[in-house]
């Protein structure tokens, strides 16, 4: 744990395969903080949310990069994956499609974890 203190680091991932490199490194970042054994949350956000379907993130290419499938079961296994309501609403996702361990939660959800003594936010 760094610096001996409990500490929450929350990644909202905004973009998915419109915008591959920025969608890997929200996956990226929160996996390694996972790895490193920070308390993570990642958000799955606009396009990324498609990857809260079985066997999206199986489908998802970048050079040099970690398979995304891979990324993602270690954040389920070592971290919390939430996808937005509003963002699961609008691409008609429910909570029955998605990948087992992964929560739909909207703002304030999101705006509770994100104001937590210590946290940290990214926005990718």
């Amino acid at each position: 744990m760094l610096a001996g203190m409990a500490r929450l680091l929350v990644v909202k991932a905004t973009a998915g395969a419109d915008a591959p490199e920025r969608c890997n490194q929200a996956f990226n970042v929160a996996a390694t903080a996972a790895t490193a054994g920070v308390d993570v949350s990642l958000w799955l956000t606009g396009e990324s949310t498609w990857f809260a379907l079985p066997g999206r993130a199986a489908t998802f290419q970048l050079a040099h990069a970690a398979p995304l499938t891979d990324l993602l079961e270690l954040l389920l296994e070592a971290g919390r994956v939430t996808a937005c309501t509003q963002c699961a609403a609008r691409r008609e996702i429910t909570p029955a499609d998605v990948v087992p361990g992964i929560r739909i939660a909207g703002a304030a959800v999101f705006v509770e974890e994100i104001m937590a003594e210590g946290a940290q936010a990214l926005v990718y």
